[in-house]
């Protein structure tokens, strides 16, 4: 277990889990932060380190001492394939094994990294943590990207313990537009088509910032490594949440829907349940929070 005044260093934490993050763990724990930039509204009594993880860096920018990893960071360039591959390669893939050494050289305790559920690939089936994972030409270059981080983490696991998450379309308050969920929101707010795969499109279970961040709090007191789904409580499909988005805008969404079977990317969070915490927020509740 984890006790109060541990020192945690946080990566990725400008984004929208590291910020939900920062402020519930900022009053336990010892909180060195590494951003691209600084906050425009900084997290009071956090430290903030401004490293450009694309680039040259050096561990001993870190602090000299460090209990908990906690790897949030991801490349911006996730989806300019293959223009800003050596960007993803840097931040998730070449930071992580940076990461992982400097772990080891200040006696780390526990390393928690931020991989993806959409390593399994798509399925008609629930996804559990030992489900097969995608091939790797089916992948793509930022989901291989995750899956290797997840390969070099898991390594570590006789060093100290790794814990590794895999969210399932995380949304929440103050989310890049160009993300699922509020991407779905201004489509239907501009009356902009959505496409759908068969009639519904596919099912998923997103899972809100706040339920995502509490499920690594939670994580810090476990007492072995594990992997697990960071998955919402509601099964949906593409045509459920805009129709639910359409009510609560007063909009009517329109559809256009293409030829072929859904195929669903649902992650089964009974683990996730069971050791770490039962998510609460439902999406079609919590839209307030996927507003502009």
């Amino acid at each position: 277990m984890i006790k109060k005044n541990k020192t945690l260093v946080v990566t990725g934490a400008n984004g929208l889990l590291g910020r939900a993050l920062l402020d519930i763990l900022v009053d336990v724990f010892d909180i060195w932060a590494i951003v691209h930039t600084m906050p425009v509204n900084p997290v009071p009594n956090v430290r903030y380190l401004t490293i450009d993880l694309s680039l040259e860096w050096s561990f001993e920018e870190l602090p000299a001492n460090a209990d908990v990893i906690i790897h949030l960071a991801q490349s911006a360039q996730f989806r300019n394939f293959p223009n800003g591959c050596m960007d993803v390669f840097k931040v998730n893939i070449a930071s992580t094994a940076r990461l992982l050494d400097y772990a080891h050289k200040v006696n780390a305790e526990k390393f928690i990294f931020a991989s993806s559920g959409g390593v399994y690939g798509n399925s008609s089936n629930s996804l559990k943590e030992n489900s097969p994972i995608a091939p790797p030409g089916q992948l793509g270059y930022y989901l291989g990207s995750k899956m290797c981080g997840e390969i070099l983490v898991q390594s570590y696991a006789s060093v100290f313990q790794v814990v590794v998450l895999r969210p399932f379309f995380i949304f929440g308050k103050g989310q890049n537009r160009a993300m699922l969920i509020p991407r779905l929101m201004d489509n239907v707010s501009a009356d902009r088509p959505i496409m759908l795969q068969g009639q519904n499109g596919i099912r998923i279970n997103p899972v809100h910032v706040h339920d995502a961040s509490e499920a690594i709090m939670a994580a810090l007191s476990l007492e072995q490594s594990a992997t697990f789904n960071i998955a919402g409580p509601d099964v949906l499909s593409i045509r459920e949440i805009c129709e639910g988005m359409g009510q609560f805008l007063g909009k009517k969404p329109i559809f256009q829907t293409q030829f072929g079977d859904p195929q669903d990317l649902i992650g089964n969070n009974a683990a996730m349940c069971r050791q770490l915490i039962q998510p609460q927020y439902r999406l079609l509740n919590s839209l307030n929070d996927v507003l502009l």
